[in-house]
């Protein structure tokens, strides 16, 4: 936490500000933030010269050859990845999928399991401790809408919740979604409210998770996963004063350990998960590893671990909990008694307990939980009851509680049976199981790795889900990075404005209230997207409209407040501000063009403005000094871009805007330039009419032929030049090349009985190569300040582009497909890259931005369990190469082959998949995929634990936050304007803001504190491979983080 307060009383300017003495105070500015960069140069130079001073002095004396590659490359803090030992004890997931013979015999009762045996007498000397817990699993968005599941289920399960827990102190429930119980708690009376808080005070209520949604593990970026987890908690203790204990996590398609990492940070220390693959919750059951310390794949530490409760059996439903017979759990769901709804598919009822049946009913359900407890090292035995929306009906509510408590009641009666049973909260379970541990000695496991690819039966692999509707997974992204973005400049501008006037108040006529309720509308529809069905792709139409919908307006409201905070900030005169949401003063030049390739573009109009200009405003949402291409519109083919600042004319090229493939406009041309931004800095540049010919055009050559394309970049020169679609060769360094980057076609089984892909599984027939009976347009652009080729198939049209800028941002290619395969059936189209790099089955891809995980591709295991989730990054590597595919979006990919790499664009499907959807994918829509690929030299490597490379990194932060663009008003009454750098140098590079977070005020309901959350972030990245030449920022050397003087605005008090 840290505090938005002045940092001096001295600080408070006149009201009018003489323009000489603001101009000259920015410059001083200016020069002592270029001075603070060049001392941190230095600093890391003179780093660099000790670490190799020392390296070599200690070879010199024979001090051994295990050096590590900081001081062989200068990279101070840098670390090689090192193979982690775990005790005997411990397990790697890697391993248990090589050991494993994925055969799935039937196992009888249990079909995915085994006979399970035992004695009778093993509770003897330690009774058997069983924890009911009740739960209700509310999707919040599905086969309906958030909204109407609550109108139609969720407000009725809470209140009963209320009343039925109340009648019984005995009684106890857990709930997870925040998104729901937020919207009851805002309808409910005062009276209620302090019923819950007693319930909640007595445990028999327990918030777990406290997120706002039970969020995607495999999509899910980690800012949004990190950023519903705030939300959530921050509500809870806001109006509850509780802080959960516990996770909860039934019902996402495989789990991540960036998720354990975020729950562990955020104060859980226990966790329970469900969807894991069935052979290895087998393997875990056989070796009574199914609880255990989950720990990072990076850490050599405990200090991260979490205990984890792995669920044995298929399902989170009542048949599948109790014990490893459905049909007999079955009987014991309450709600499925004759005359109900809902029923037993193993056609043996459920039968009210009775003094006549309850010494039967209660031996036959012991008999279950006795198994069950045989695949755990403790006698304390977890049992969930619940499923989806249950508990509507009070009916159930009654029909549970008293059955059970019945049953509970014999139990404790007969002292011979050795159990004890009752309800229980997860705390209540995990309480006793801790003591259990602290009183025998018992130790659990440690693992580490991750559950993908899940498998639910059969050969059913969930990867389809990986890239299910891709517009959304895109437009998912565009509101995350809008919102850090706006984020940021928010707090900034708060902290600006207080350390203007000299005291804790803002601006009068700054929204302040409605910019911060702006700012919550647009974190919770992003967390709301975070749902496991949402993200995922896996909701029915009107569902995936409604997200959309709500993701689309959040974008629309967030840029209000970003244009808002940004006007303030860059005018000399404050007191010219004035808001107008109806007339803003900036404007967006362009929707995110990467979401949207129906692109609405603002046409800057300088064709007439010969003695003026526009104003152009860029806002750098990263902590990096980057060079950035920005791209926009305007309505001639000669025009010329100046530094507001200095006077400078910068590097600029026009492109044509295209209206067809062949045709460009005649009314709008791109107009292209370098730009130099620093950190978090709003930059102004002049846009005007330049003189007929005197700004370099793009030159065009268009190609239908089928020879070979070739592209070469070296790090010498850049080189564009190609003469076909699929790209034959790419050569980006001495040691690799890319043979071949082509297309392909997957479709799906075809045999009448057998089950087809859809929503969830990706069930694939045979692959096909993409095929055209005409070669397609291919347009080749040279430019001086890019070139690209661009080829334009039916189905998708791939451009690969190349930036000619100095430096590591010059080293990667740009490719970017945008697609509509609306005309086909039962399709899903794939890009791959075939290499010469000699990587063996493993390859990696990142699990949620956070951080990078081995993949091993197996022959005895079906193409489909081969595909895993990429949310931002995968790479190839040998001893001497690695290839980085870093993307703007989520998506499945595979590496099916030594040296390729394939990623899934998109799918169609007719058919459900029988998963409870009940329909296929049919809504696709034209999509646009950003990628960048680079290829680095390898020195040393091979570990286990790998990173991405410092500019891989660093290429990662500036896809996923993009410059945002800004223009102000054609008329000539535009007020003086100035830059706003409110950091004093860029953050070391592997350090990254991950947000800035006006928190809300504790006496003001929904309005702006004095207090932000400075979120940041240490990137572990591989010593491999060193930037040639370096970026200009420096590297962590110390585990901590000096923050005193990083923003000009702040005045830190706690961190």
């Amino acid at each position: 936490m840290q505090g938005a307060e002045p940092r001096h009383s001295w600080d408070t300017p006149a009201i009018q500000v003489d323009e000489d003495l603001s101009q000259l105070q920015h410059k001083i500015d200016r020069l002592e933030h270029l001075l603070k960069d060049n001392n941190q140069l230095v600093a890391m130079l003179r780093d660099s010269v000790l670490h190799n001073k020392a390296s070599w002095e200690t070879g010199r004396r024979g001090g051994g050859t295990n050096v590590s590659l900081d001081s062989a490359h200068g990279l101070p803090g840098c670390r090689l990845a090192e193979d982690i030992k775990d005790g005997t004890d411990g397990v790697q997931l890697l391993d248990v999928y090589d050991l494993l013979p994925f055969d799935n015999p039937d196992g009888g009762a249990w079909k995915q399991g085994f006979e399970i045996h035992y004695h009778g007498n093993e509770w003897d000397k330690q009774p058997l401790e069983l924890f009911l817990v009740p739960h209700s699993h509310n999707d919040p968005g599905w086969v309906k809408t958030f909204d109407s599941y609550y109108q139609d289920q969720t407000k009725h399960i809470l209140n009963n919740m209320l009343l039925k827990l109340s009648e019984d102190h005995r009684r106890k429930m857990i709930w997870a979604e925040i998104s729901y119980f937020s919207k009851w708690w805002n309808e409910i009376d005062k009276q209620k409210r302090e019923m819950v808080k007693r319930l909640v005070e007595a445990g028999q209520l327990e918030l777990v998770t406290g997120g706002w949604v039970m969020a995607d593990e495999a999509n899910s970026h980690y800012f949004a996963m990190l950023d519903q987890l705030i939300e959530g908690h921050q509500w809870l203790q806001k109006h509850l004063g509780v802080k959960p204990r516990s996770g909860w996590a039934v019902d996402p398609f495989g789990h991540s350990p960036s998720m354990t990492y975020l729950l562990k940070g955020a104060g859980l220390s226990n966790m329970v998960i469900q969807r894991i693959h069935y052979a290895v919750k087998k393997h875990f059951s056989q070796q009574q590893t199914l609880e255990f310390l989950w720990r990072q794949s990076w850490d050599s530490s405990p200090h991260n671990d979490i205990t984890c409760h792995m669920m044995p059996f298929y399902s989170y439903d009542v048949p599948h909990t109790c014990g490893p017979n459905p049909a007999v759990c079955c009987q014991f769901d309450f709600h499925r008694l004759p005359g109900r709804r809902v029923f037993c598919p193993w056609r043996i009822p459920p039968q009210p307990i009775t003094e006549q049946n309850i010494k039967e009913r209660a031996l036959l359900l012991l008999d279950q939980y006795r198994q069950k407890s045989r695949l755990f090292r403790s006698p304390v035995l977890l049992v969930p009851l619940g499923d989806d929306f249950r508990y509507v009906e009070s009916s159930e509510w009654d029909a549970q509680f008293s059955n059970y408590q019945k049953l509970f009641d014999y139990f404790n009666q007969h002292p011979e049976l050795h159990i004890k049973a009752r309800f229980g909260t997860l705390s209540d379970y995990f309480e006793a199981l801790h003591r259990h541990q602290k009183a025998t000695g018992m130790n659990l496991p440690t693992l580490r790795g991750d559950f993908f690819t899940y498998a639910d039966r059969d050969d059913h692999y969930w990867s389809g889900y990986f890239t299910s509707r891709p517009f959304y997974k895109r437009l998912d992204r565009a509101l995350e990075a809008t919102l850090r973005a706006t984020e940021i400049l928010f707090s900034l501008t708060l902290a600006e404005m207080r350390r203007f006037r000299g005291d804790s108040r803002l601006v009068p006529d700054y929204p302040a209230p409605e910019h911060f309720r702006g700012l919550v509308a647009g974190r919770r529809s992003l967390a709301l997207f975070q749902h496991h069905d949402a993200v995922t792709g896996t909701a029915r139409d009107p569902v995936m409209v409604d997200y959309g919908t709500r993701l689309f307006h959040a974008i629309l409201s967030l840029r209000h407040v970003l244009q808002s905070s940004a006007h303030w900030l860059l005018l000399v005169d404050k007191t010219q501000y004035h808001h107008d949401q109806s007339k803003p003063f900036l404007q967006m030049v362009k929707f995110d063009s990467i979401v949207f390739t129906v692109v609405n573009k603002i046409i800057l109009l300088i064709k007439y403005f010969y003695s003026c200009f526009r104003s152009l405003i860029i806002f750098n949402p990263t902590e990096q000094l980057r060079s950035s291409v920005i791209n926009i519109v305007v309505d001639s083919p000669d025009a010329h871009v100046v530094d507001a600042e200095t006077g400078h004319t910068l590097a600029a090229q026009i492109s044509a805007v295209w209206v067809e493939p062949s045709r460009a406009s005649t009314e709008a041309f791109q107009l292209s330039f370098v730009a130099q931004l620093p950190p978090l800095s709003l930059v102004v540049y002049h846009v005007t009419k330049a003189s007929v010919g005197s700004t370099h055009r793009a030159r065009y050559t268009f190609r239908h032929h089928g020879n070979p394309l070739t592209i070469h970049c070296t790090v010498k020169q850049n080189v564009l030049s190609g003469t076909m679609v699929i790209i034959k060769t790419i050569k980006l360094t001495n040691k690799m090349d890319v043979r071949d980057l082509n297309f392909l076609w997957y479709g799906t089984r075809t045999g009448m009985n057998q089950d087809k892909s859809g929503a969830y599984l990706f069930l694939p027939g045979e692959e096909g190569p993409y095929s055209f009976s005409e070669p397609p347009l291919v347009r080749v652009s040279r430019g001086p300040v890019f070139s690209d080729i661009t080829s334009c198939f039916q189905h998708f049209t791939h451009t690969v582009r190349l930036y000619h800028l100095d430096g590591y941002v010059g080293k990667s290619l740009e490719i970017s497909n945008t697609v509509d395969i609306r005309s086909e059936v039962n399709r899903e189209l794939v890009m791959r890259f075939v290499t010469d790099v000699a990587n063996g089955n493993r390859f990696y891809t990142d699990l949620n931005g956070f951080q990078m995980q081995q993949r091993r591709t197996l022959p005895k295991l079906p193409l489909q369990a081969n595909f895993y989730p990429m949310t931002s990054a995968s790479f190839l590597q040998d001893s001497s190469s690695r290839l980085s595919l870093l993307s703007a979006q989520s998506q499945a990919a595979a590496a099916l082959r030594p040296g390729e790499l394939e990623v899934v664009l998109d799918r169609r499907l007719q058919q459900d998949d029988n998963r409870g959807l009940g329909q296929g994918v049919t809504d696709n829509k034209l999509t646009r995929s950003l990628y960048h690929l680079l290829l680095e030299d390898r020195r040393m490597g091979g570990a286990s634990v790998e990173h991405l490379s410092l500019v891989a990194h660093l290429t990662s932060l500036f896809i996923s936050h993009p410059p945002i663009t800004m223009v102000t008003p054609s008329n000539s009454q535009v007020p003086k304007l100035q830059p706003f750098l409110p950091l004093s140098s860029s953050l070391p590079c592997d350090i990254h803001l991950l947000n800035l977070r006006t928190l809300e005020d504790s006496q003001e309901t929904e309005s702006p504190s004095q207090e932000v959350a400075l979120l940041l972030h240490r990137k572990g990245f591989d010593c491999s491979s060193a930037p040639e030449p370096a970026p200009s920022c420096t590297w962590s050397t110390h585990e901590e983080v000096h923050t005193t003087q990083l923003f000009f605005s702040f005045h830190l008090d706690t961190i």
